[in-house]
C-alpha cells in the first residue's frame, strides 16, 4: 500500500512538464516576473497618458514698458496775470457834419480816407456867397439902428433943455425927455447888431474845420455836392488816445484786484497793461494803463468791461515807434495782477481736463491727483494745492485708463536722461525665481543642519546604547559562565549519587 501510493505521487508529480527541475524553475520565474512587468507596464502608460494630457504652460506675454516725459514740481512766488481780449476804438468818433446849407465850392486834400488832419483845418467850404450878403444887411441894419439911437439920444438931450426952461421946476416925465424912444432905438440897435453877428457866424461856418487832431475813417460827400445842416460830410476819429474794452470775469477782477466803478487818479497809479497783436507776421506791442471800468456789468455776457487807454497812438505810443493801434486792431492784453507766495508750478502740458495732474512715484507707476488752479497761460500752470514740491509730474499725453500702470520716466527737458527705470516682469519673475531658489537653498540648508543634529542625536544615542549592549553582553557572558562553573559542579556531585543507586540496583 505504501508503495503503490508513492508511485501514485511519483506519476502524479513527476511525469509531463514539470518533470524537469530547470523547467519547474523556470515557470516559477515566469509567474513572478510577469505580473511585475504587467504592473511596471501600466504604470508606465500612465505616466505616457498624463503627460500626453498634461496641459502647456500659459506664459503671459510681458507688457513692454511705455517711456513717458516728465520734470519736477517746483515751489515759488509769482505775479498773477490776467490774460483777455479786446479791440481798440479811438476815444473820440463823429460823423462831420455842416451846420449851414450850401453848395460845396472846396474840398481839403487831406479829407480823404485815412488822411491825417490837425485842429482848425478846412475840411469843407460851402459857397459863401448868400452868407457874403446877409452880413451886409445885417451890417446896413446896425448903421440905420445907430442912426436912430443917435437922433433919439439928441431929440432926448433937447427935450430936457426945453423942459428945464419951461417946466417951472417940476419934475419931468420920461415921455417927456423920450426916453421910451431912446429905450426902442437902442433895442434895435442890439437887434440889428444881434443879427449882424449871427450872419458872420453863419459865414464862418461855411467853412467847416476839424474840431480835433484826427484822422479820416470814410468820406461821404465831395465837391459841387449840395448838402442842408446835419448832412454827412464823412466819418473822422481822434488820434489823440485809443482805447481797448477789455470783458473781465469775476476771477480776473479778483486777480488783479480791481474794484467796481473804478476810476483811476492819475495815470501814474493806473495799472499797466501790455497789449499786443501780430502784424506783418511779427509781435507788435503797446503799452498802456487800465483808466477806469464800466459802471454795471454786462448782462448779456455777464462780465464788465475795463478801459485800456494808450495815449498818443500814431506817435510815441506807437509799436517800435512806427505801427499805431489803429481803431477795429483786435489785441491780446496781459494785465499785472497779485503776488502769491508758496504756490506750485507746473508746466501747461501736465494740467490735464478737470483739473488733474499725473503724477509718478519712485517704482514708475502713474498717479491722478485733483488740484486748485489759481492761474494759467500757454507755458505754465499756478497751484494752489493738491501737488507736493518735487513730486513728478508728467507731461507726456497719457489716457486715463492708463493710470496705476509703470512708466519708464525721461526728463522732459533732457530726454536722454533716464529719472526712473522700472524693472520689467521678466525681470521681476528673474528676482522672484532667484529669491525662490534662495529661499528653498535656505530650507534645504536648514532641513540639513536639521537632520545633521539629529544624526548627530541619534548616533550619540546608538553609541549610548552600544555601550550599555557591550556592557549587558559582558554582564551575560559573565553570568553565563558563572551558571557554566556551577552546573558543572553540580554535575560532579551527582556523579557519586548515580553511581551508588546503579549499585544498588544491580544488588537488586
Amino acid at each position: 500500500m505504501g508503495s503503490e501510493t508513492i508511485g501514485v505521487d511519483e506519476r502524479q508529480y513527476g511525469g509531463g512538464q514539470y518533470k524537469d527541475p530547470s523547467r519547474r524553475k523556470m515557470a516559477i520565474v515566469l509567474s513572478i516576473v510577469v505580473p511585475i512587468l504587467i504592473l511596471v507596464l501600466f504604470v508606465f502608460m500612465g505616466n505616457v497618458l498624463k503627460a500626453a494630457s498634461k496641459q502647456p504652460e500659459v506664459k503671459k506675454r510681458a507688457r513692454p514698458v511705455l517711456a513717458v516725459m516728465a520734470t519736477t514740481a517746483v515751489s515759488d512766488t509769482v505775479q498773477l496775470k490776467v490774460n483777455v481780449q479786446g479791440q481798440s476804438r479811438p476815444r473820440i468818433e463823429i460823423d462831420l457834419v455842416p451846420e449851414v446849407a450850401g453848395k460845396i465850392v472846396s474840398v481839403s486834400p487831406k479829407f480823404i480816407s485815412g488822411g491825417i488832419f490837425k485842429k482848425g483845418d478846412v475840411l469843407y467850404r460851402i459857397d459863401p456867397s448868400d452868407y457874403n450878403v446877409a452880413v451886409v444887411r445885417a451890417q446896413s441894419t446896425v448903421a440905420r439902428a445907430q442912426q436912430i439911437l443917435m437922433r433919439e439920444e439928441s431929440e432926448g438931450a433937447i427935450a430936457k433943455l426945453d423942459w428945464d426952461d419951461l417946466g417951472n421946476g417940476k419934475q419931468a416925465t420920461d415921455l417927456t425927455l423920450r426916453k421910451p424912444q431912446l429905450l426902442e432905438a437902442q433895442a434895435g440897435l442890439q437887434s440889428a447888431e444881434a443879427d449882424l453877428e449871427n450872419a458872420q457866424i453863419r459865414l464862418r461856418r461855411t467853412a467847416v474845420t476839424a474840431p480835433f487832431n484826427g484822422q479820416v475813417r470814410e468820406k461821404f460827400a465831395d465837391i459841387g455836392q449840395y448838402v442842408n445842416p446835419g448832412a454827412r460830410l464823412g466819418r473822422i476819429f481822434s488820434t489823440d488816445i485809443a482805447e481797448v474794452r477789455l470783458a473781465l470775469s469775476d476771477a480776473d477782477i479778483a486777480r488783479i484786484n480791481l474794484p467796481l466803478a473804478f476810476i483811476a487818479k492819475n495815470r501814474a497809479s493806473a495799472p499797466d497793461v501790455k497789449l499786443s497783436a501780430t502784424i506783418g507776421g511779427q509781435l507788435r506791442q503797446w503799452d498802456g494803463k487800465i483808466m477806469r471800468t464800466d459802471a454795471a456789468y454786462d448782462p448779456q455776457t455777464r462780465s464788465m468791461f475795463a478801459i485800456a487807454e494808450v495815449v498818443d497812438p500814431y506817435g510815441k505810443g506807437a509799436a517800435d515807434g512806427t505801427f499805431p493801434l489803429a481803431p477795429g486792431l483786435f489785441v491780446d492784453a496781459s494785465i499785472a495782477g497779485k503776488t502769491i507766495e508758496n504756490v506750485i508750478i507746473i508746466p501747461r502740458d501736465a494740467l490735464r481736463p478737470e483739473d488733474k495732474v499725473y503724477t509718478v512715484n519712485e517704482e514708475g507707476i502713474a498717479k491722478s491727483h485733483d488740484v486748485i488752479v489759481v492761474d494759467t497761460n500757454p507755458e505754465r500752470a499756478v497751484l494752489l494745492s493738491g501737488l507736493e514740491p518735487g513730486e513728478l509730474v508728467i507731461v507726456s499725453p497719457l489716457e486715463k485708463s492708463q493710470i496705476n500702470l509703470t512708466f519708464r520716466v525721461l526728463d522732459s527737458k533732457d530726454p536722454t536722461i533716464i529719472l526712473i527705470d522700472p524693472k520689467t516682469d521678466e525681470e521681476d519673475e528673474a528676482d522672484d525665481k532667484d529669491e525662490d531658489i534662495v529661499a528653498a537653498a535656505k530650507k534645504k540648508l536648514a532641513e540639513s543642519k536639521k537632520n545633521h543634529a539629529k544624526a548627530q542625536k541619534e548616533y550619540a544615542m546608538a553609541k549610548k546604547k552600544a555601550a550599555q549592549d557591550k556592557k549587558n553582553e559582558k554582564n551575560r557572558k559573565k553570568n553565563k559562565k558563572d551558571d557554566t562553573g556551577k552546573k558543572t559542579a553540580d554535575n560532579k556531585g551527582e556523579q557519586p549519587q548515580n553511581k551508588n543507586q546503579e549499585k544498588n540496583m544491580g544488588a537488586d
